[in-house]
């Protein structure tokens, strides 16, 4: 098993979709710029995206280890490519969401892959902690480049015009290199695979059942579906808020969200340093208090905001560059709780367990996604993104009860309950 090339072709994989499920808020707005699409209806390409994702995780969650995590992942990204090309091709808000449904189905494989691979990839919690971080950063990365990628294709003069579309060129390009990597890479599976030939259907459902029942796993999956509610709601709509609250142009609007990315991030490589200094938990809690904070803090700065012609970086608002430092708090928390609860399992349930956490976040994203459109369309973007608040103090709740169930049950028994 060449361990240096798959973990890069892990990190690859998830760039690529890091791309991909992100451009959402950058399609969103642009969708309403050349399709003619009001808010509510834009906002249909997160549940094509996130409720996908949760019907296919729970669908093969527990089966990929039979087909081989590594050829799921290939899988994915032929199915992304193909849907890629056809943007171009066939311009439309239609053909937009098949694509958001192909990345949601796809990215339920990729990740499942991913996560898994992981545990197969290390052989202790820290390292498990860290290269979770580590890719999970590079992540948003993908998210970060990803948002510039696309700003280089919208036409400042003529945002509506269709010549945005080109960029899925490049992204269809991403796919089919990342899958030959992956073609190349080796990964030795052979544990999850005789445990897998052993189960039948209803033993891999009835597996996934198990963990849903168990008090701890049952916790950790509130916290999981908090965060994207929190992560989606900003990480989607910042680019209208910046276009219609901030008064940015289009492409800036878009420029200015990927600090926010970027952000998250720094915060995921940061949380690698600081975990080795301080408890997990602590740092989250101190995460979490700070994005309560900010928030109050930025969002006053927005209010009443006037059109200037010829806006460049240098003269933005205040509040474009303080909301996306968001992400820096944000970055550490869906990584690390991920990390701690698979951590305590054996590896032969992290596919199982990583369908849940996929199935719940898609769920927690598209909920947020969904509450933040209806509110900004009604109330605006400064009271849709205060609405932040109300997941970010449950947060600090379920953190707190998590916390206390994991240091009741010892890992050991965990693996042994969940077994």
């Amino acid at each position: 098993m060449n361990r240096f090339r798959m973990i890069a072709a892990l990190a690859l994989t998830y760039v690529v979709f890091a791309i991909l499920l992100n451009s959402v808020g950058t399609v969103i707005l642009q969708s309403i710029a050349s399709f003619g699409i009001d808010k509510p209806a834009a906002s249909a390409l997160e549940r094509y995206k996130d409720l996908t994702i949760a019907i296919a995780s729970f669908a093969v969650a527990s089966f990929l280890p039979l087909m081989g995590y590594r050829r799921s992942m290939m899988l994915a990204l032929a199915i992304v490519g193909v849907a890629c090309l056809l943007m171009p091709l066939y311009p439309g808000f239609l053909t937009t969401r098949l694509l958001f449904a192909s990345v949601g189905f796809s990215f339920a494989l990729a990740k499942i892959g991913v996560y898994s691979s992981i545990g197969l990839l290390t052989a202790s919690k820290v390292a498990h902690t860290r290269l979770t971080n580590t890719i999970e950063g590079l992540f948003m990365m993908g998210v970060l480049g990803g948002n510039w990628l696309f700003s280089l294709y919208v036409d400042p003069a003529n945002p509506g015009d269709l010549a945005w579309l080109n960029v899925y060129w490049t992204l269809a390009a991403l796919c089919a290199f990342t899958l030959l990597l992956l073609a190349s890479a080796r990964l030795d599976e052979s544990a999850v695979h005789e445990r897998g030939h052993n189960r039948s259907a209803a033993d891999a459902i009835m597996e996934m059942m198990r963990l849903l029942a168990r008090p701890l796993v049952y916790v950790f999956l509130i916290s999981v579906f908090l965060y994207p509610m929190i992560e989606q709601s900003f990480g989607t709509w910042l680019p209208t808020f910046n276009n219609e609250v901030l008064k940015l142009p289009n492409a800036m609007s878009i420029q200015f969200a990927s600090i926010l990315a970027g952000m998250i991030g720094v915060g995921r490589f940061v949380a690698v340093l600081l975990l080795r200094r301080m408890n997990w938990y602590t740092l989250l809690n101190a995460c979490v208090i700070g994005m309560a904070l900010l928030v109050i803090v930025a969002l006053p700065l927005a209010r009443d905001v006037a059109a200037r012609p010829g806006i460049d970086w240098f003269h933005a608002p205040l509040a474009a560059y303080l909301i996306p430092l968001l992400g820096l708090l944000m970055g550490p928390i869906y990584p690390v709780i991920n990390s701690v609860s698979l951590s305590s399992l054996p590896k032969t349930m992290h596919a199982a367990m990583t369908g849940l956490i996929v199935v719940v976040s898609a769920l927690g994203g598209t909920t947020g996604s969904y509450v933040t459109a209806r509110v900004f369309a009604g109330l605006g973007g400064i009271h849709a993104f205060y609405f932040s608040l109300l997941p970010i103090s449950l947060m600090l709740v379920s953190l707190f009860f998590f916390k206390r169930k994991l240091d009741r049950l010892p890992p050991a028994a965990i693996a042994g309950e969940a077994a």
